[in-house]
């Protein structure tokens, strides 16, 4: 049986990949469009020399900054037997957070919405994180 903290993680992965798919999709329109030669955009530096919109970019390498201390937190209550209810609901929030916060960033880009989703995600991250040393530490169940 599938433990149901696992569900948030698959659903972090599949945001990765659908954000991956709309930043290959818009660069390489955008690069057949103006007829950009790949190797002008061999680096970070020539990409944004050379193509004009890296929202989704931007945030497709967003969602290796932050996600990585929710991955790691989701192994770990996996690997100590730490799951609960407060987690599995943290860990959806966490989700749903960072999918409010890839749709802004990937749409209309405002950055004090997205800056307010970013805080809600680290927040809610470091619950996780304050919830699972407290479980390790003190041996305690929340």
């Amino acid at each position: 049986m599938t433990q149901p903290i696992i569900l948030p993680l698959v659903a972090m992965v599949f945001l990765t990949l659908i954000v991956a798919i709309v930043m290959y999709r818009r660069r390489v329109g955008y690069m057949k469009a103006k007829r950009i030669h790949p190797q002008k955009v061999h680096s970070r530096q020539g990409g944004v020399e050379h193509i004009a919109d890296t929202r989704a970019s931007d945030n497709y390498m967003n969602l290796f900054e932050l996600p990585v201390l929710f991955y790691v937190a989701i192994f770990t209550i996996m690997l100590t037997n730490n799951s609960s209810h407060l987690m599995v609901a943290l860990a959806w929030a966490f989700v749903a957070f960072r999918v409010v916060h890839s749709f802004i960033h990937c749409t209309y880009n405002k950055v004090m919405h997205r800056f307010a989703t970013f805080i809600l995600s680290f927040i809610t991250v470091s619950a996780m994180w304050l919830v699972l040393a407290a479980n390790l530490i003190l041996g305690t169940s929340l």
